[in-house]
């Protein structure tokens, strides 16, 4: 597991590669929030670190937002960030977070990590 500790509460740049809305390329999943990346940084699979961005309830090609938490896959090595705009959800509990991600999470079996 990468450590993303270090992105706790820290602000951070993502670009969105899968904005909300759009379908994945190789799944018959639909993205219900806006999904990226942080540039520059590499993961457990080998590619950028990925980000849910949540509280933008519009498509964007990039943001800026707070790390509240980490997905931690048990059975994956592709953790994520989870990216609060500023005042629009940085107060969300992991229920909330779990709800948000899960139609992507539902596949795995995974954890939040603050």
């Amino acid at each position: 597991m990468t450590d993303f500790s270090k992105y706790i509460g820290k602000l951070i740049e993502v670009v969105i590669d899968r904005p909300l809305g759009t379908k994945h390329p190789k799944h018959d999943i639909y993205y219900e929030v806006n999904y990226g990346y942080v540039p520059d940084t590499i993961s457990g699979d080998g590619e950028e670190i990925d980000v849910y961005l949540l509280g933008e309830s519009k498509p964007v090609e990039r943001s800026v937002g707070k790390c509240i938490a980490i997905i931690h896959r048990l059975d994956d090595d592709d953790d994520k960030l989870i990216v609060a705009t500023p005042g629009a959800a940085e107060d969300l509990d992991d229920g909330a977070i779990m709800k948000m991600v899960n139609f992507q999470e539902k596949y795995f079996k995974s954890k939040i990590l603050r």
